[in-house]
């Protein structure tokens, strides 16, 4: 019989290059990656970890396995002038932007100890950023064919509040999501954001039209995904 872990680590990294955080992800990734490889039967599974990053980036465009030049807006010299760094990664989708004022999430969990589908794992993501806009009053939602949490969608005024991006191998996962909360939404002008067009991007603090504080939005967002995942954060 296997042993599921539903234990999730949870750290949070405060203020972060984006650099140093995608090697300090690679790691633990690599490290969940060869635990499994070692495991000989069933009942080993339990030994597995999973961990939740929360982080807070310096201002960075990064851009996904499937995005495309032409939607970053600026060329080098823009941005060492604007003093934005730049990454192509390997995770999904197209191109985002990431800074403070926007609360990032890594989850690396091993999907065997939850359910083996990238599909419902990106949708539950999806669900635990509803759950939390909804405590503030905020009717978000999915857009199909378009993965993240929107506002509006299907009207003229349909935005973006949550971008979202993962690498999986093994079932096991990395990278996350960008919530905006008090980001600096001008800085979306530089790229054409997920690599759609006509489409705005916003914030939490946009919306209700005052601050919020990160940290009472990061406690919401771990009880919503321990409720959504079934975990217990540790």
């Amino acid at each position: 019989m296997e042993l599921k872990n539903k234990n999730v680590h949870f750290e949070d990294l405060g203020q972060m290059e984006y650099g140093p955080c995608w090697t300090y992800q690679e790691t633990l990734f690599d490290e969940i990656i060869a635990q499994k490889r070692a495991l000989r039967n069933g009942d080993a599974l339990a030994s597995t970890k999973n961990y939740l990053l929360f982080v807070e980036h310096p201002p960075v465009i990064t851009m996904g396995k499937s995005g495309a030049m032409e939607h970053l807006l600026i060329n080098d010299e823009q941005l060492r002038q604007k003093e934005v760094s730049f990454y192509k990664t390997n995770r999904g989708g197209d191109i985002t932007f990431h800074g403070p004022g926007q609360l990032v999430g890594y989850p690396l969990l091993d999907l065997d100890h939850f359910f083996t589908d990238i599909h419902k794992y990106l949708r539950l993501l999806e669900e635990v950023i509803i759950l939390l806009l909804a405590d503030y009053g905020l009717s978000a939602t999915r857009s199909s064919g378009e993965t993240g949490v929107w506002l509006d969608v299907d009207t003229p005024q349909a935005r973006k509040i949550c971008a979202m991006g993962v690498r999986a191998s093994r079932w096991v996962t990395m990278h996350g999501f960008a919530l905006n909360v008090t980001t600096d939404l001008s800085y979306f002008d530089l790229i054409v954001p997920c690599g759609i067009y006509g489409k705005k991007v916003t914030s939490l603090a946009t919306e209700l039209g005052r601050q919020i504080a990160l940290d009472e939005v990061k406690e919401r967002l771990k009880y919503h995904f321990e409720k959504v995942f079934e975990a217990k954060l540790v």
